[in-house]
């Protein structure tokens, strides 16, 4: 979870407001069937409408270390009787859910706030299927009115892109999103 947006819900309407997670998901190819890694879940921003999208046919897993976030995911599951979801406690620098099993790893502005984020990027490429999807959403490095991380600990563009292709990942595109970030869509090479 991104430390400098904790948030109680899913459903946070502001953020939603700047931020819309079904339009961003769709807009990645996300479909029905799929298994789908959201690493840095926080409160399932991402995770409750994905599981929503992939349907009963595919599977979510959400990976953080905050114990209140998957907590509150496991609610939201309960509550929208979403069967297709399983939480995973712990450092994203330290797992590996599953080798070859996911068509999507998902980075929701997460990916500045990991210890050793290239660490982070093998073990999703080690969870993905041989034609599976990585994408990182993130800030852009510039000011944001007061929202996100600190500019210092932000990637710019580039040196996203860089981490990603020197973990083995062919950026198959990189564009805005939004008023405030930047995407970046991966393939394993």
């Amino acid at each position: 979870m991104n430390r400098h947006e904790r948030r109680r819900s899913y459903r946070d309407a502001d953020r939603i407001s700047w931020q819309d997670p079904d339009s961003i998901l769709m807009g990645i190819g996300l479909k029905q069937g799929m298994t789908f890694i959201d690493v840095g879940c926080g409160y399932g921003f991402f995770s409750i409408p994905a599981a929503k999208i992939v349907g009963a046919s595919g599977r979510v897993l959400g990976i953080d270390i905050d114990d209140e976030g998957l907590q509150s995911i496991k609610d939201s599951v309960a509550l929208g009787r979403l069967k297709n979801v399983e939480t995973i406690l712990g450092k994203a620098e330290e797992i590996i859910a599953c080798r070859g099993c996911a068509d999507m790893i998902f980075f929701g502005i997460v990916l500045h706030d990991f210890q050793d984020p290239y660490r982070v990027l093998s073990n999703a490429k080690a969870m993905l299927k041989a034609n599976g999807i990585l994408v990182n959403l993130d800030w852009r490095k510039e000011k944001t009115a007061g929202m996100g991380p600190p500019i210092s600990i932000r990637f710019d563009e580039r040196r996203a892109s860089d981490m990603i292709s020197g973990q083995g990942f062919k950026i198959t595109s990189a564009s805005r999103s939004g008023k405030y970030h930047y995407i970046i869509i991966a393939t394993t090479k």
